[in-house]
């Protein structure tokens, strides 16, 4: 019975150490993805129509309901293009007024 209780209490340890490597493996795997600058020439920017600077009155990323990230950065993250950082200045085709 002493053996059980020992084995059972190893598989506990390694299951927690494992379940705690695996979440932690997900969260060092998403700060090495290093977002970078959406291009011009992206595909999915030149779908969209994305231009760095808005040319129309009143709309752009920082108003945008896609943006994502921390106000007040010049480039942030955005819903449309994965992986990709947006300026704030700038204006896409998918445009939605932010609600709120």
């Amino acid at each position: 019975m002493a053996k059980t209780n020992q084995e059972r209490r190893r598989f506990i340890k390694l299951s927690g150490f494992g379940l705690l490597a695996i979440s932690q493996g997900g969260l060092f795997s998403k700060q090495a993805i290093a977002a970078e600058e959406l291009s011009l020439d992206d595909p999915t920017a030149k779908a969209l129509q994305y231009t760095h600077t808005s040319t129309v009155e009143g709309k752009n990323c920082a108003n945008c309901q896609h943006i994502q990230g921390e106000e007040g950065q010049a480039w942030r993250p955005c819903a449309l293009f994965p992986n990709k950082l947006v300026a704030n200045e700038g204006w896409c085709a998918g445009w939605v007024a932010k609600v709120g």
